[in-house]
C-alpha cells in the first residue's frame, strides 16, 4: 500500500469512534484530510464539528458538514487528527501544517484523542523530525536564541504565517528524552505560544496504518 492509502484507511477505521448526535474535534493535514472524507459518509449521524484550521474548515464545509466556534462548545467527545511523530508512550510532534496551537486547544476540550498515522510516524524518540514552535512575531530572535541556549538549531520556517497571525522557529537536530519537561520549560519562554509537543496531553488511542492493515494502539 503507498503511504497516502494506508492514511486513507487510518482516516476511514477512526469513524467507528465516532458517537451519533455529538460534535467532533477535526485536525489538520493530509491524514486528516482523509478523515474529513470519512466523516463526509456520515455527516447526517452527527451535529457537527470543531475545526484546528481555516484549511479543514473550508473542506467541512464544503461537504456542508457544520463547523462550530470553539467558543460554542463546552467539551468534545473525540478529536481525531494525524501527528508528525509519535512514540510510545502516545507523546507526539505536531505542527507541521503551522495548526499546533488550534489543535492544542481541541485536545484539551476532547475526552478522547484519536490520533491517525501511517507506520511510518512511529518514533522510539522524538525529534528527528523538526519541532515546530509558534511564536509571536516580535519575539522571533529572542525566542531563537533560547531555543539556541538549550541545545536546539531553531530555523524561521520563512514565508509562513499561522491561522493565527503568527510565525513558526523549527528546532532541527534535537531529541527529546523528557516530553513533558521539554513542552513545559519552551512554553515557559515569553513570546511562545505553544510548542508542537504534545506529552501533557497526549493521545488515548493511535491509528496506526500498516501493510497488514489498521492497528489499534493504546
Amino acid at each position: 500500500m503507498t503511504q497516502d492509502e494506508l492514511k486513507k484507511a487510518v482516516g476511514f477505521a477512526a469513524l467507528k469512534f465516532v458517537k451519533p448526535k455529538t460534535i467532533v474535534g477535526v485536525g489538520t493535514g493530509s491524514t486528516a484530510s482523509h478523515f474529513i472524507d470519512a466523516l463526509a459518509t456520515i455527516k447526517d449521524d452527527i451535529i457537527g464539528t470543531v475545526s484546528s484550521s481555516q484549511a479543514s474548515t473550508a473542506k467541512l464545509k464544503s461537504y456542508g458538514i457544520p463547523v462550530f466556534d470553539c467558543n460554542e462548545v463546552d467539551s468534545l467527545d473525540i478529536y481525531v487528527d494525524g501527528a508528525d511523530e509519535i512514540n510510545h508512550q502516545m507523546q507526539m510532534i505536531k505542527g507541521g501544517g503551522a495548526a499546533l496551537t488550534r489543535e492544542k486547544i481541541i485536545a484539551a476540550l476532547s475526552r478522547q484523542f484519536i490520533c491517525i498515522v501511517d507506520e511510518s510516524k512511529i518514533v522510539n524518540t522524538l525529534g528527528k523530525f523538526p519541532l515546530p514552535i509558534e511564536v509571536i512575531p516580535m519575539a522571533r530572535s529572542y525566542v531563537a536564541r533560547e531555543l539556541f541556549k538549550l541545545g536546539g538549531k531553531p530555523i524561521y520556517r520563512e514565508g509562513v504565517l499561522t491561522d493565527n497571525g503568527n510565525v513558526i522557529l523549527d528546532i532541527h537536530d534535537f531529541m527529546i528524552q523528557d516530553a513533558i519537561e521539554f513542552e513545559n520549560r519552551i512554553n515557559g519562554i515569553a513570546g511562545v505560544v505553544t510548542v508542537g509537543i504534545f506529552a501533557n496531553r497526549g493521545a488515548d488511542i493511535a491509528l496506526v496504518g500498516t501493510a497488514n492493515g489498521v492497528k489499534e494502539v493504546k
